[in-house]
């Protein structure tokens, strides 16, 4: 492969194609299902769809076949098959699916609004994970514009990855035949510790997403007469949850949701905290006088991919500001979610949870735990010699230093999926999510370089690994 020549094929091609594309994309509120339960009506998701596939087909890839599939009432998924000089299979995935868009962007910033500005392109869905069929089909044409040979791939994209992928496993086993049984699956859906080099995930945290409610009135009543009498049903909660997390620490309190962290991943950890150093810290867009967990780097990145750890993402029942008036509130709920390790058995976490939660009830209040959505972790198999060379020659070319390698602490559920169904595949999963990019917050942005250098990389992945049976 010619390095300078890929570069400047990809940079050219992202230039006039990608970029002004993600644009157009980034402006369709498309929200995932579970935050948009309207989206058949709306037309987002579609309108989202077709862009995509139309700018596909007017790329004439060579022996593609591109097919849109959209059962019943099932999120679509996309399918792009590429025939290749080998009948080998390289799967790749990503997702057209997005967050809400949450409040807190910079002012002449929005989810909607495609802004362009110091190399990073400002959007909803930009980094996560609108840019990830970009980069397939940029890799793809770079790879047959220098007429480098490749195995068959097949690239699939869902709109379901943000509500747990639930429709995705009825169309993994639909479209079985198709797919076949790859020999490398490349997901781009994932991060990076900075914008310097291909960093690869080889650990993801699962997760169990449920909302919490309690109640102890029928109806709101004064809060002068009956404070003291009446317990809050607030703090009901929050005696609720001291029995799941220390508060003093954010400890997560039951053993049952910790495992023993593998020794090659500790020795990860120990290298990625090297090279990040403090600068882990400038991911996060702390208040003046703020301060971490911890201020020790390897702790940090323990507790953000192998630990398990809670976060409150939604509330009901507690009235605005100026609507709070002097009530002691009937009910309060709280959408709850918990990241799991990597490899903690997931199957009965909801159960347990419920359990934990519903038991002899503070006060006798009326408690309910109600899962929404959730999935066990995933630990990356070992790579083989071919593919850990070529990662480290493919980040050598296209950035100029080693890959390097991490977990991640948020979930892809396909990820556990596909090591399931093909034990023997390898994996390469990456992404562009590096620091301040933001996904699912406020200011999300796609680094438009990290993305053509990415593209660079995995064009030559799937290079090295036609060559590797050849």
């Amino acid at each position: 492969m010619r390095v300078d020549e890929v570069k400047s094929e990809v940079g050219r091609f992202w230039d006039d194609e990608v970029i002004p594309t993600i644009s157009k994309y980034i402006e369709i509120p498309n929200q995932s299902p579970l935050f948009d339960p309207s989206w058949r009506q709306t037309g987002h998701m579609a309108k989202a769809v077709e862009l995509v596939r139309r700018w596909v087909l007017a790329q004439n890839i060579a022996g593609s076949r591109l097919e849109v599939f959209q059962d019943g009432e099932r999120t679509p998924v996309l399918l792009l098959e590429v025939d290749g000089a080998s009948s080998d299979t390289v799967l790749l995935y990503g997702h057209l699916d997005k967050q809400p868009a949450m409040i807190g962007w910079e002012e002449g910033l929005g989810p909607w609004t495609p802004v362009l500005r110091d190399g990073r392109l400002y959007g909803r869905g930009s980094s996560d994970d609108g840019y990830a069929i970009f980069s397939v089909v940029s890799a793809i044409k770079a790879l047959q514009t220098q007429k480098t040979p490749h195995a068959r791939l097949v690239v699939l994209i869902e709109c379901c990855e943000e509500s747990g992928s639930l429709d995705l496993p009825y169309y993994v086993e639909k479209l079985a035949d198709r797919i076949g049984t790859p020999s490398l699956v490349v997901c781009l859906d994932s991060g990076c510790g900075d914008y310097d080099a291909l960093w690869c995930t080889t650990s993801l945290r699962g997760s169990i997403v449920g909302n919490l409610t309690v109640e102890i009135l029928r109806e709101g009543v004064h809060s002068g007469d009956a404070s003291g009498v009446v317990p809050s049903s607030f703090r009901i909660l929050r005696i609720l949850l001291d029995r799941l997390e220390e508060a003093s620490t954010g400890k997560i309190i039951p053993e049952w949701l910790w495992v023993d962290v593998p020794n090659d991943r500790m020795s990860e950890v120990r290298r990625a905290a090297e090279v990040l150093g403090s600068h882990m810290l400038e991911h996060y867009p702390f208040v003046s006088g703020a301060k971490p967990v911890t201020n020790d780097v390897v702790e940090m990145i323990l507790n953000r991919t192998w630990r398990p750890m809670l976060a409150y993402t939604g509330q009901e029942g507690l009235p605005d500001l100026l609507q709070g008036g002097n009530v002691l509130r009937p009910r309060t709920a709280l959408k709850l979610s918990l990241r799991v390790p990597p490899t903690l058995e997931a199957t009965d976490l909801d159960t347990r949870l419920k359990k934990l939660f519903e038991s002899d009830p503070p006060y006798g209040a009326r408690v309910s735990f109600e899962p929404e959505k959730g999935g066990a972790g995933w630990n990356c198999p070992k790579l083989a010699p071919w593919l850990e060379t070529s990662i480290n020659e493919a980040s050598r070319a296209f950035f100029g230093r080693d890959a390097l390698s991490f977990g991640e602490g948020g979930s892809i559920p396909f990820m556990g999926m596909l090591s399931e169904k093909f034990p023997e595949a390898q994996f390469l999963v990456t992404g562009v999510l590096g620091p301040h990019s933001n996904a699912h917050g406020p200011n999300e942005f796609l680094h438009i370089q990290m993305g053509k250098s990415l593209t660079g990389c995995v064009a030559r992945v799937i290079s090295d690994h036609y060559k590797r049976g050849a």
